[in-house]
């Protein structure tokens, strides 16, 4: 493996990888969304309750690369009492920390920088705000 992709997968993006918080779906959501990212394949399904706009319950069934794994172990610990614009603006700042080196939306996502170069890996390192806004979204149809 070249040094570059060992620096991209660190330990810390593996043992986040395999420490997501909130696996699973919920037995009665308000809200389901299931996103893919279709260069890669990465597939995550979230499960919402909302009151007032902002998340109460979350779940989520992460089928992705260890970098979608680790942005998902780092939304999880975020998610809840999270509202629409917050989680929009997240994914606007995830989006530009990975194009311009703008500053994470969320300190820890700061461990994802390396992916920066590897731009066919964006789609899945977004993949769990994709499918939480649009969970959310969800939630909120009459």
């Amino acid at each position: 493996m070249s040094d570059d992709l060992v620096k991209l997968y660190s330990g810390r993006i593996l043992a986040l990888a395999a420490n997501i918080p909130h696996q699973g779906r919920l037995p009665a959501p308000d809200g389901s969304a299931k996103c893919r990212a279709p260069l890669c394949g990465s597939t995550i399904t979230v499960d919402v309750m909302a009151e007032n706009g902002r998340i109460t319950q979350f779940a989520q069934e992460v089928r992705a690369c260890a970098l979608g794994q680790a942005s998902a172990a780092i939304l999880g610990d975020e998610v809840i009492g999270r509202n629409l614009p917050e989680l929009q603006s997240a994914r606007a700042g995830l989006a530009a920390m990975l194009t311009t080196g703008a500053p994470p939306p969320f300190p820890a996502y700061e461990v994802l920088t390396p992916a920066r170069d590897y731009t066919n890996r964006h789609a899945s390192i977004l993949l769990a705000l994709d499918a939480s806004i649009a969970a959310l979204l969800d939630a909120a149809k009459p």
